[in-house]
């Protein structure tokens, strides 16, 4: 990648080993001649790999021997002019060594809040065009001082070829707005450090956008976001300075504490350490905090000796995109944030925060971005370039060329104006990146999402329409690198289904070439249809009334007391006729079901929190039981049937038993029944691979019990560690299906 200070360190290594030769970027990336002793040459070799910078990734490394010359030193040469394309680095955390130097008074970046070298700071979130150089940055318009300038030329420098290498002298500058644009005379740090103190909210600028500052410990103050920010109930992310900080808020894992320092620095969920002073207003009604460790200087300068932790969240009223620009921050956030703590660097390309957590060994990515994006993802080979333009939420696109895959940034739900059109300005941006033209235009077959529209609008690409959940089952074989057949349980909250039904409890078998239906989870009405998905009470009428049909309201439920005699009347009609109630084979929505049988929750206030609750609730009950289901012949494909299961768990819930229990028994069940589909369609098929996508997968309980059901039978089991199981991953396997088309 450029910009990770690959070229000095081969230099500074070559000569540290007395080697002669050259190094420069080629056609198919870095090429280096080293000429010198064989003991020299071999310890050259492994140290490449051994001692790379931090923010350097080696994909392959091929050597041969050639005659040698007469020796002359070691050069970095001028690239070739006629190299490829070379991606760039996403944006990333502080480094050691620019963290000592930002707190060692003496030093010249002493407590510059925009430190940073060849192994840290800004990249992604400031270029403005290709190639990496300072003039193709938003830094373009600092002109280095000759203490940069002298660093920035000299190649045994950490700071060689720093696109945004900067001090104090030439650098950008913070500066503390007023929510009426006025500009503060005082420290801008010092000034924000005390407006956070006396409970007030602050915008602060970081890396990829701004941010929505908070103290965390002060229920007033994060009252106050909620209402402002018209956030009622979303958990909020917390910031903290260390791992040790960070372990006195949560549980952190070896592996949790792995990802958590990494140089990405998402936000990890991790479970809530009991008697912490946090405020519960910062993440109501659920187990886990969101935490993150600081991905800026401006972070840590705001931390040390005055907080252990704040409320760091997105600048933006919900739904709405991230907010970025400093015009366009006091003009939507001033109802909002009590004042600004900005500065006058630029940020070309926006970045929201990734979100993760972990599932086994390895990353379970929510929402993929900061940190991540644009880096590549390695596929299997495709025979044409191809664009992928996911779907209408978590919506993020995806181009595709030869064997990588480059996904942009997390852009949101595209039924929101703003994110629209953000979304149209990615996929020129990301072509720019990326250096892939695409020839080929892949989307959803939904014919009313926003981005089936914007595809059907480009007459200059030929297009490919691709069913939601064969575009989930090739997302996963992609970032695996499948070839052939495989099985894939699908399991989600929606998606346009191939015979014009809601699928999103699938099974399908096949390839990057195609798909059959499997099987499916039995259907179920969705009453009020849209308006289904953020009621959970509303599915639980649904799965009620093919239960006990029309005397479902006399069982003695909490999410049907505040139904009035009127609504039921029109719910019964609406069922018995399936008046606005289309079919589904949704598996989000029968866990929306049960989330309103055993009482959590009638209606969400954000995507998925039934859901969310649910597995919380089941985690903390006693798994004793399996609830019973059905697994029958239809004559298109397998069935699997919820309905003794819902049967089942209703009598427990009629008869008092603890709901967490029933809610573990669910989760359990659900992978036992999914598990005994997939036997069967293996013993049909022969296939022996089985990979999880889907909405639902992001839930760790089921996935767990589900994949260990399957590995215990000899399956051979494939998660998403590379992109979202959501929608956030949908574009890899359109552009995947696509390019093999």
């Amino acid at each position: 990648m450029q910009g990770v200070g690959f070229r000095p360190f081969v230099y500074r290594l070559a000569v540290r080993l007395g080697l002669d030769g050259w190094v420069c970027n080629g056609p198919g990336g870095v090429l280096i001649e080293a000429q010198g002793e064989t003991p020299a040459l071999t310890a050259f070799v492994q140290a490449l790999e051994l001692e790379a910078p931090p923010l350097a990734l080696i994909t392959a490394l091929e050597s041969v021997e050639i005659p040698a010359a007469a020796g002359s030193g070691f050069s970095i040469r001028t690239s070739d002019s006629g190299a490829g394309h070379t991606p760039v680095s996403p944006d990333c955390d502080v480094c050691p060594d620019c963290l000592r130097e930002l707190f060692t008074p003496g030093d010249r970046r002493y407590r510059y809040p925009f430190i940073n070298c060849t192994n840290c700071g800004p990249r992604y979130s400031i270029i403005t065009a290709t190639p990496y150089d300072r003039p193709w940055t938003t830094m373009a318009a600092f002109p280095m001082c000759r203490e940069c300038a002298t660093e920035y030329h000299d190649p045994a420098d950490r700071r060689f070829h720093a696109q945004p290498i900067a001090c104090a002298v030439c650098g950008p500058q913070l500066r503390l707005v007023a929510a009426d644009g006025s500009y503060l005379p005082t420290d801008p740090l010092q000034g924000a450090i005390e407006a956070l103190r006396a409970g007030m909210i602050v915008a602060v600028k970081g890396i990829g956008g701004y941010h929505l500052a908070v103290d965390p410990f002060n229920s007033k103050a994060v009252g106050k976001l909620r209402r402002r920010k018209r956030r009622d109930e979303k958990p909020f992310a917390l910031l903290t300075e260390s791992l040790q900080s960070a372990a006195a808020l949560a549980q952190i894992s070896a592996v949790e504490e792995r990802f958590l320092t990494g140089v990405e620095r998402p936000i990890l969920l991790l479970r809530k350490r009991e008697g912490t002073m946090i405020a519960p207003e910062v993440a109501p009604a659920n187990d886990y905090f969101g935490l993150m460790l600081p991905s800026a200087p401006l972070h840590y300068l705001l931390l040390r000796g005055n907080f252990p932790a704040l409320v760091m969240t997105s600048a933006n009223i919900s739904d709405e995109p991230l907010v970025y620009r400093d015009d366009e921050a006091l003009q939507r956030l001033s109802d909002i944030a009590d004042l600004f703590l900005g500065h006058n660097r630029p940020i070309h390309a926006p970045c929201d925060d990734s979100v993760i957590r972990v599932f086994r060994t390895h990353p379970l990515l929510l929402r993929r971005s900061r940190g991540y994006v644009p880096r590549a993802i390695r596929i299997p080979e495709i025979g044409r370039a191809a664009l992928g333009a996911g779907g209408e939420l978590k919506a993020a696109i995806c181009l595709a060329q030869g064997g990588q895959a480059v996904l942009s940034r997390h852009l949101g739900d595209l039924k929101n104006p703003a994110t629209l059109a953000a979304y149209s300005d990615s996929i020129t941006s990301l072509q720019t990146i990326s250096g892939i033209t695409p020839a080929v235009f892949a989307h959803d077959l939904h014919p009313d999402y926003h981005s089936t529209a914007i595809a059907a609008a480009n007459q200059e690409l030929p297009q490919v329409a691709v069913q939601h959940h064969h575009a989930h089952l090739a997302a996963c074989m992609a970032e695996n690198r499948l070839e052939g057949e495989v099985i894939g349980i699908i399991f989600d909250g929606a998606g346009y289904g191939a015979d014009g039904t809601i699928w999103g409890g699938e099974f399908l078998v096949g390839g990057y070439s195609g798909y059959r239906r499997a099987a499916h989870l039995r259907q179920m009405l969705l009453p009020g249809g849209d308006a289904a998905a953020g009621e959970p009470y509303r599915m639980a009428v649904s799965v009620l009334h093919q239960l006990q049909g029309d005397k479902l309201f006399a069982t003695p439920l909490s999410c049907l007391r505040d139904v009035t005699p009127q609504q039921q009347r029109i719910f019964l009609q609406m069922l018995a006729k399936r008046i606005n109630s289309p079919l589904t084979s949704s598996c989000g929505r029968l866990f929306d079901a049960v989330a309103a049988l055993l009482g959590v929750r009638n209606r969400m206030n954000y995507e998925g929190q039934a859901a969310i609750e649910l597995e919380g609730l089941a985690e903390r009950g006693t798994f004793g039981r399996l609830y019973p289901f059905g697994v029958s012949r239809e004559p298109e494909a397998l069935l699997l049937d919820w309905l003794p299961l819902i049967s089942a768990l209703l009598d427990d819930v009629l008869a008092g038993l603890p709901a967490a229990d029933s809610a573990a028994a669910f989760h359990h069940s659900l992978a036992a029944a999914a598990a005994a589909v997939c036997r069967e369609i293996s013993r049909e098929s022969g296939i022996r691979r089985v990979v999880l996508s889907g909405g639902v997968f992001q839930n760790r309980l089921l996935s767990e019990a589900l994949v260990s059901l399957l590995e215990n039978d000899g399956f051979m089991v494939f998660t998403h560690r590379l992109v979202p199981p959501n929608d956030g991953g949908l574009a890899l396997g359109q552009a995947m299906i696509a390019g093999r088309s």
